[in-house]
């Protein structure tokens, strides 16, 4: 059971980013509409105004069915990638697919000339932080929350890059 991991672009991989996350979530941890609203919004604008060679998305997929995703993004400070919206199907989990996705997206911004990385996520997600910690990022602000119907923290990790080869963690 080989996962392949591929450009977004295919007619349906918005769609299927979206209900994936909006699904899962409120499946997982209870989260309400409004995270589904966040994540529309991301896919949307990607949609809409991405630059091709400073941002991308890409969906995992197992057997022909996608069970991943991932996007970088250009965040508004000059250098600086975000990685957006990883997740992986609980089907495909323990396969180190979301390890894979994260470090497409992480070479994908150096390659694309980018100093840094940043993302948001929030502390219930405990096997993305293991992924970002892995591949080293580390937390830069955490603040307590009530946001998608739940209390929680929400945290910003940063990556910052070195000149040459990412340094990405085995896989």
């Amino acid at each position: 059971m080989d996962a392949t991991i591929r450009r977004l672009g295919v007619p349906g991989d918005l769609g299927w980013v979206v209900q994936a996350h909006g699904e899962l979530y409120a499946a997982e941890y209870g989260w309400d509409a409004s995270f589904e609203r966040m994540v529309v919004r991301i896919v949307a604008d990607f949609a809409d105004r991405h630059d091709p060679g400073r941002e991308a998305g890409w969906i995992a997929e197992q057997d022909g069915r996608r069970v991943g995703s991932v996007m970088c993004t250009a965040a508004d400070e000059p250098g600086t990638a975000l990685l957006r919206i990883l997740l992986v199907h609980p089907d495909a989990r323990g396969l180190g697919l979301g390890g894979r996705l994260a470090d497409t997206c992480m070479e994908f911004a150096v390659n694309a000339g980018y100093e840094r990385m940043r993302l948001w996520t929030t502390d219930p997600l405990v096997g993305a932080r293991h992924i970002y910690l892995r591949r080293g990022f580390q937390l830069i602000k955490e603040e307590p929350q009530h946001i998608f119907g739940a209390a929680m923290a929400g945290q910003t990790y940063l990556r910052e890059f070195t000149p040459g080869p990412a340094p990405l963690a085995e896989r």
